[in-house]
C-alpha cells in the first residue's frame, strides 16, 4: 500500500531571488501537482542592488530590504506559494548560528513540510558554477538548514522551549540541496520553465539587464535538461531522512 504523504514543502534560502535562480521552476511543478510551498528567506535582502548604487547608509538599506522583500513576494505570486517568511537576518552576516538553527526549527515544526529544497553548504569548483554561487551567506544557510533537519527538527531534547510553544517534533522526508558537489536528480521544468523567468523577472531592482540574465538562466537550465534527456530541468542532490 502507498503511504500517505502531506505535499508540504519549504524552500529555505538566504536571499531573496536565490529560489528563482535554483529551484523556481521545481516550486512552479510541484504546486502544479497541489503541493503547498513555502519560502524561508533567512537574510533581509538589504546587501542587494545594482553594483551601481553606492548609497549604503542605513535608511537606504532599510529601503532595499522593503523593495526586496515586495519582489519576493511578487515572484511568489507568479509560482503560486502559500506563503514566503523573512528572518531578517543581516544580508552579507548570516552564520549558522544556533539563532538561525532555532528560527528555522520553529519554522520546520510549524509548517511540517515533507520535503525541503535548501543550499549546499559545500563549495564545489566545477566549471558550471561561478564564485558568486558560494556567496557566504549561501553556505551559511545551507549549513544552518541541513542542521535544522537534523537532528534539530526531529529530536525533542533540541529547542525544548519550542515544545512550550506547542512545537512538536517533526522529520522531514526528502531533501533537495541546490548546488551540491554533484546532483544525482533532475526535474524536468519543460513545461514550468517560462513561470520560472517570470517570477525571476519578478526581481526588477537586481537586473540591470533581465534579457541577459534570461539568456543565462536558460543556458543553465537547457545544459541541466540535455544532460538528462529532458528539455529543461533543474538539478539537485536529492537524499531522504
Amino acid at each position: 500500500m502507498t503511504e500517505q504523504i502531506d505535499k508540504i514543502a519549504m524552500v529555505i534560502v538566504a536571499h531573496p531571488d536565490d529560489a528563482e535562480f535554483g529551484c523556481a521552476g521545481t516550486v512552479a511543478a510541484w504546486v502544479r501537482d497541489g503541493w503547498e510551498v513555502y519560502y524561508v528567506i533567512c537574510s533581509d535582502g538589504s546587501g542587494g542592488g545594482s553594483d551601481e548604487v553606492r548609497e549604503v547608509g542605513p535608511e537606504a538599506r532599510r529601503q532595499i530590504s522593503v523593495v526586496r522583500q515586495r519582489e519576493q513576494r511578487a515572484a511568489g505570486e507568479v509560482l503560486g506559494l502559500k506563503e514566503v517568511f523573512f528572518l531578517g537576518y543581516p544580508d552579507g552576516q548570516l552564520t549558522p548560528s544556533i539563532e538561525l538553527r532555532r528560527d528555522l526549527v520553529r519554522m520546520l515544526r510549524l509548517y511540517r513540510p515533507t520535503r525541503v529544497i535548501c543550499m549546499s553548504p559545500d563549495r564545489t569548483w566545477s566549471p558550471v558554477y561561478r564564485i558568486p554561487r558560494h556567496h557566504p551567506d549561501h553556505l551559511a544557510a545551507g549549513e544552518a538548514a541541513l542542521a535544522a533537519i537534523y537532528p534539530a527538527c526531529q529530536n525533542p531534547w533540541d529547542f525544548p522551549d519550542l515544545l512550550k510553544e506547542g512545537l512538536e517534533p517533526h522529520r522531514v522526508r526528502e531533501i533537495f540541496i541546490m548546488g551540491a558537489p554533484f546532483d544525482n536528480f533532475a526535474m524536468d521544468i519543460s513545461e514550468v520553465v517560462d513561470l520560472k523567468m517570470k517570477a525571476l523577472a519578478a526581481h526588477t531592482s537586481q537586473h540591470s539587464d533581465f534579457a541577459r540574465t534570461e539568456e543565462m538562466v536558460r543556458g543553465w537550465v537547457k545544459a541541466n535538461g540535455t544532460a538528462h534527456g529532458l528539455e529543461y530541468a533543474e538539478v539537485f542532490h536529492r537524499t531522504e531522512n
